[in-house]
Formats: structure tokens, sequence, C-alpha cells
């Protein structure tokens, strides 16, 4: 169209509505491109007052209500471009609030992507507080939560409105996303938006009370586990206090306290000592949990027990159960009541003569907590050639907000063993040639460094000291031997040397029920034909002095690293490895899931270059084939549908409890040797914690059977009928 038949002609002093209509007939021709950008421009340009011109446009059209690019939206997005380039067309005054006065009613109706030029077209950021409050207030009435949430986010009126009732309903329609934006930059609001949340976690709190309360809102499905979820997450996000939430910290505790009491009393894998230590941080002067455990008591053990408990913690026998009281009444009679140390009678001791004992005398087992301790061994343990066990030790968190920091870092060497006390060390002004010891042990490639799951350890010592932060990056000569386990598995199940656990257990004393061994335990057993004694894996680690147990057990888990690699080095073949065990050992070179191109013989890297990464890498290309009885897993509590139907099928599950923290799963699976399967965003936090290839995030819009089919294709994993109902179908949880 050229200049002499231009519309322009013909709309040039015309007003705002027959611009409309011209600019709505080259939009429905979908002539969209210059010439409707230039014909727009030039009707601005003849209007009188073009932001006036806007308002009459908008209300006259309906189509920028609806989803969408829409005409209303490009005319009011171009409009914006145009004032910027044309300052003085802008308002002020009372002219300005008129116009003000008149988009408010327009902001009710639109979709979210016209709030932004809306608001900078008529600087509504400068409005009168009280008209902009008034108007969203009117929005929200109107039961536009939402949009009543996004207004207020856009004109930064968070602080003036009530954020509990802003968020309840949008909490209610699971709208999580917006409640985050809402209280983005404002810790005072992510204060009372926490104890809002806590506050509905009470126990007898339902919150169907609360949607009743507002129009329109149809049965969420918010309840309290999901509630704790999120509470957990906005925690650690925002950095806040744990005890601003009691009653979240309170659940979360007692499921603390029932897998302590899983593990004591149905597991027996904890000693007494350890596991009353554990009970005792737990419970702490919390009230509510004293009285908790005592219920736990009455379940699990004697009445005696239980009230010698409740005598610990000076209960009032009105709050006891039923019972109980009267034995506590014997006990204050008694002459002989002990500080109320609790006992079980009802559990031997572990012996020790079924389990792996380290073979060196106690004196050359080393605790050291100042620098000046390992410096005399420090060339020795940096000898080049020289083969290191390395463990680490941390108070396990079940589930609580916070890392998981290391105390102890173990290494050991022929006949020495260190146990490095971190939390002094880092304390120190030696924290600098600590740092540099450890950073120089794990970078030195002629220096084999023995461990079970390293990923997840280093990622631990990461969290714990900033100075470890890129060590991960730099490590090399590692020797991970959970990626030998594997490989040892495998061939035992197929020439059926496996080891004969039932007479192995029963060597261990009349123990009573007995978990199988797994992970370095298992690995230790097939090896050197003992497990380790984990009684003391779930201690605190952070309490001081260590029991002589933790001692033993730290510098157990260590040396007994340098055994297995000892043993197999000696005989690889008769393990099924190559006879270069090293090489047996050294993953093939991370290739990126796009690539298609096969490295062809020149390009393979010499042997030497693959010992200066990270041994136990394992690659991109298919997995070899394994049973259902060599894979073990460790589901997140999103998937029991999942758990189950592995389990069907002969795999070794165990599944975290509703109200665990994703973060357990990670901890379970660096433990025990498992494969981490979860879905959606836990599934970056977690893939992040453990060795690659040791998580898997599962698609939860598929059913459980065709998860299960995933999961298995995946891993390679070849069922068979034996398989089927192999296992007994209760799965494990944490």
């Amino acid at each position: 169209m050229n200049e002499e038949s231009s519309p322009s002609d013909h709309t040039d002093g015309q007003d705002s509505l027959l611009l409309l209509k011209t600019l709505q007939s080259l939009w429905t021709k979908k002539e969209m491109n210059k010439q409707l950008k230039e014909e727009t421009r030039r009707g601005f340009a003849a209007l009188e007052d073009p932001l006036a011109g806007l308002l009459d446009m908008l209300e006259s059209s309906s189509d920028w209500k609806g989803k969408g690019q829409s005409l209303g939206y490009y005319i009011t997005n171009e409009l914006q471009l145009w004032i910027k380039e044309h300052p003085a067309v802008q308002q002020s005054g009372l002219r300005l609030k008129k116009l003000q006065a008149r988009v408010f009613r327009i902001l009710a109706q639109s979709q979210v992507n016209l709030l932004d030029p809306l608001i900078s077209i008529f600087q509504l950021r400068t409005a009168d507080q009280n008209s902009l409050l008034g108007h969203v207030c009117h929005v929200y009435h109107k039961g536009k939560y939402k949009e009543a949430a996004i207004l207020s986010i856009k004109l930064n009126l968070q602080l003036e409105l009530d954020v509990e009732k802003m968020c309840t309903p949008l909490l209610l329609q699971e709208k999580t996303n917006l409640v985050e934006a809402y209280v983005a930059e404002y810790p005072d609001l992510q204060r009372k938006l926490l104890q809002t949340m806590d506050m509905w976690c009470e126990p007898s709190f339902n919150t169907a009370d609360i949607s009743r309360q507002y129009q329109g809102l149809r049965p969420n499905k918010l309840n309290h586990k999901m509630l704790s979820k999120l509470v957990f997450r906005l925690l650690e996000q925002y950095n806040l206090d744990p005890a601003l939430c009691p009653n979240v910290i309170n659940q979360r505790h007692l499921g603390s306290l029932k897998y302590l009491f899983y593990k004591r009393f149905v597991e027996k894998t904890m000693t007494q000592e350890n596991w009353a230590d554990h009970v005792q941080n737990t419970v702490g002067e919390n009230r509510w949990l004293q009285e908790q455990l005592i219920q736990l008591l009455v379940s699990y053990c004697e009445l005696n027990t239980a009230a010698r408990w409740a005598l610990r913690y000076s209960l009032p026998e009105k709050t006891l159960p039923y019972g109980v009281a009267d034995e506590l009444q014997k006990l204050k009679v008694q002459e002989r009541v002990e500080d109320a140390k609790s006992r079980v009678d009802d559990y031997e001791e572990d012996r020790k003569e079924g389990y792996y004992q380290i073979p060196i005398p106690r004196e050359n087992i080393h605790f050291l907590q100042t620098w000046e301790g390992m410096l005399r061994w420090r060339e020795k343990v940096l000898q080049p050639g020289q083969v290191v066990g390395i463990d680490m030790e941390w108070r396990p968190s079940f589930g609580v907000v916070g890392k998981s920091r290391v105390s102890v870092l173990q290494i050991a060497i022929e006949e020495q063993v260190f146990l490095l006390d971190l939390l002094q060390l880092l304390k120190t002004d030696e924290m600098e040639e600590l740092s540099h010891f450890v950073q120089t042990l794990f970078s030195d490639p002629t220096i084999i460094k023995l461990g079970y799951g390293m990923s997840g350890d280093l990622h631990s010592l990461a969290a714990t000291c900033s100075a470890f932060e890129e060590m991960d990056k730099q490590v090399q000569g590692i020797v991970d031997l959970l990626a030998v386990d594997k490989k040892l598995q495998k061939c035992w199940r197929k020439s059926s040397l496996q080891v004969d656990v039932l007479s192995q257990e029963k060597s261990c004393g009349d123990r009573g029920f007995r978990q199988p061994e797994r992970g370095l335990s298992l690995l230790v057993q097939h090896v050197l034909g003992k497990p380790l004694n984990k009684t003391e894996q779930l201690s605190n680690w952070e309490k001081r002095p260590l029991r002589e147990e933790q001692i033993l057990y730290a510098a157990s888990d260590a040396y007994c690293l340098l055994e297995v690699y000892k043993k197999l080095s000696e005989d690889p073949l008769g393990f099924g490895l190559c006879l270069d065990l090293t090489e047996s050992l050294v993953g093939k070179p991370t290739r990126k899931p796009r690539a298609k191109k096969q490295l062809n013989q020149q390009e393979m890297p010499s042997p030497s270059k693959q010992q200066a990464k990270v041994i136990g890498m394992e690659a991109l290309s298919p997995p070899p084939s394994i049973s259902p009885k060599e894979f073990s897993v460790v589901c997140d509590n999103m998937l029991q549908g999942l758990g189950r139907h592995l389990r069907c099928l002969g795999v070794d599950v165990c599944m975290l409890e509703n109200d665990d923290n994703h973060r357990k799963a990670a901890e379970i699976a660096r433990q025990e040797g498992r494969v981490i399967l979860t879905s959606g965003l836990p599934y970056q936090t977690l893939q992040s914690q453990v060795g690659e290839g040791r998580c898997f995030s599962v698609d939860c819009s598929e059913k459980a059977k065709e998860q299960a089919l995933q999961v298995l294709k995946h891993f390679n994993v070849q069922v068979s009928l034996a398989d089927v109902f192999s296992r007994c179908q209760f799965v494990s949880c944490f």
C-alpha cells in the first residue's frame, strides 16, 4: 500500500475508536508486520491524548481479556515503546490520577502480560497507595486470589497486606511458586508465612476448615505431609531458624525417634549406648517429645524401662500411660535407683567374634585434634606410590534441616590409622595446613586413594569447609571400591561363588533377627570372610569425647579398604577381575549423551591418563545386564507404588517414610551402595550428593508398572520367572 492510499490519510486526527477499527482490520488480515506497526505509531501521533486513547480502545475491545496474543496487548506494548521515544506525552497531576482510576477497572480483568506495560504507562507505582490497596482488595474479594497476589507483587504492596490472608488461598490451590514469589524479598513475611504453615501442621488441625472460608475453592489436596515438606524446603531456602516452626520440627523429630526404635528393636543394628545417645539428643528438653518417647517405649519395651525414662525426665504421673505410673512408684521406693539410665534387658551386647577385626594394635590408631599430631606422619602418607584408605563420618541428620558436615576424616595406611577431628582442626589457626594436606592427598595421581562411594564423601567434605568446595574437580588416583563391588557381585552370581550367609550369621551368636549385609560390609564379608560391625554407623559423631567403640568402628571402616584391595590385588583372576586390578577398576571416559561417534583406537585415552580420573566413574553406554538380586535401590517417599512393583520382581528395595526429608535417601544410598529412585525437583539435589549414575529420575506421570519397566530398562536388569516374588513383600522403610 503506497502513501497516497494509506489508511492514515483517513485516520489522521480521528478519535481512538476509528484507529481501533483500522488496526482491527489489519489484525484480522494477519497483516501484522511493518504496516501494522507503522499504522499504530501514526495513530498514536495523531491522538490528542494517546494514554486516554489507549484506555478507550481497551474499554471498547475484549480480546485482551483472553489468554494468548491479542490486539489489545499489541497496542499497549507498542504504546509503551512509543512513549519512550516521545516522553512529552506522559501525564501528571490530576489528569494522571483520573487516568489511573480508569485503568484500575482494566487491571481487574487483564491477563498477566498486560500488567507490566499498563503499570509503566500509567505510572501506577507512584499512585496513591490507599487507592492501590483498595483495588487489590476489590480483586481479592471477588475471589480472584491469584490475580490479587500478582498485582500486589507488581505494585510492591506486600508489606501493606496481610501475608496470611493473601497466601492462604494460594496454598490451598497449591500455587506454591506464587507464594514464594510473594515473600521472596521480605524476610519478615517469610517468617510470618512459615509460622502460619507451621500452625496448620498441628496434628489436630484440619486444613479443610480453612478452605471453606474462601469462595470458589475446590476441596484441596494440601495435607500435613505436603505442608511439612514445603516448610522444611523453605526453611532451608530462606536460611531461617528451624525453631520458628516447632510443630513441623516436633513431627520430624518424632519420625527420627520411630526410626531409632526400628534400628534398635527391629533390626537390632544399634548398641544400647549409641541408641540412648541419639534418643537424648533428639528429645532434648521438649516435653511433648518426652511424652511421645514414653509411648514408644511402652510399645517396644517393658513398663519398667518406660518408667526409668519417665523418671529421668521428671514427667508428671498424670501424663504417663497406664501401668507406667505404677512402675514409677516402685522405682522411687527402690534404694538403687540410678540416674534413670535407660537399659533394655532383652537385648544382648553384640559379640565381636563374628565381625571383621582391625588387625593392628590399639596404639596405632591415632585420634588427632591438632595439626602437630599429624605433622610427623604427613610425609609418609603423601609418599609417592602410597596406598591410602579413606572414609568419613558425620552425624546422621534423620531428615532434619541442615547439611551433613564431616566430623571425622579417617586416613589409613599400612599398620596405622589416623582419625582427624575436623570439628576441632577446622576451628584452629592450623586450618590452612590441614586443607593443604588434604588437597595434596586427593590431587596426587601417584597416591592410590581407596574409598567406597567416594563421590558422596567428597560432596559432604565440600559442604563442611569452603576450602574443599572445588576439590572434587581436582581429585586424581581414586579407586572407588563401590565399582569393583558391582563387578564382584555380578561374577559371584554367575559362578555361584556365594558366601554362606546363614552360616556367617550363626557364628555371630544368638542375636535374633539380623539384617542381611549390605554395601561395604557385604564386600568385606565376601572378600575377607566376615562383615563389618555397623552398630556404630549412626553414632553421634559430633559428641566429644568419642566412645572407644566409635574409634574402633571408624578405624575399621578405613583400614578394611586396604585389606580388601590387597586381597583382590593378590588374586584378581580368582575374583573374576582383570589381571591388572587397577585397570579393571578404571571406568570408561564419560561421553556426552548426544555424541553418536565412537572413539577409535587412536582416540582412546591411555591407562595412565585414565588413572588420572576418578576410578569407578560409570560410562553412559548401556550397563551390563544384572539380575534383580544384584540391584538394590532406595525409593523416595513419593514412589511407594514403584517400590512395591520392584519388590515383587526380586529387587532389594528400601523406602523412605512419608515424613522423611528427601536428603535421607542420599544418606542411605551412600551408606549401603544403593541407587536412588526419585522424581521432580528432589532429583537435582540428590544426584549431586551421590556418585554418577547412582540417582535416577522417574516419570511421575506414568503408572507404577510403567515406572518399574523404565527403571529395569535403564539399569539393564533382567528378570526371570524365578525372581518374581522371590523376596518377602515387606518393603523396608526408614
